[in-house]
């Protein structure tokens, strides 16, 4: 069975960028975990959702699943300036975790207006 989420490359993209981020986050300290457990379940929501969406029947529900990835790489940055602010992350860490994240957003902008065509 083709699965046509793979042909997306937001959504490979997606998945890189999760794996690096659990390898980050799993270095937080204990005591932030809570925060861990956020940005790993927003950033795999983008992944799913992509997926999810492309099994739709109609575009105009593939598009309303875009919408939510679209949300959560908004809350992605928004866990990162947090921690960022707790200096679990660096400036340069933080820069780079927000350049990849508003790549994929451009990518699900894009996506979402070939969708509402």
């Amino acid at each position: 069975m083709a699965f046509r989420y793979r042909k997306f490359n937001v959504y490979q993209d997606s998945k890189n960028l999760h794996k690096e981020i659990i390898f980050l986050v799993n270095e937080f300290p204990r005591q932030y975990q809570y925060l861990a457990d956020q940005v790993k379940r927003s950033s795999l929501s983008i992944i799913l959702n992509i997926a999810e969406g492309s099994s739709k029947q109609s575009d105009k529900d593939f598009n309303r699943l875009i919408a939510i990835s679209l949300g959560s790489t908004d809350e992605a940055i928004a866990s990162f300036e947090v921690a960022l602010d707790l200096k679990l992350i660096t400036t340069q860490q933080f820069q780079a975790l927000e350049q990849k994240l508003e790549s994929i957003s451009k990518q699900l902008g894009g996506l979402s207006k070939t969708l509402r065509q």
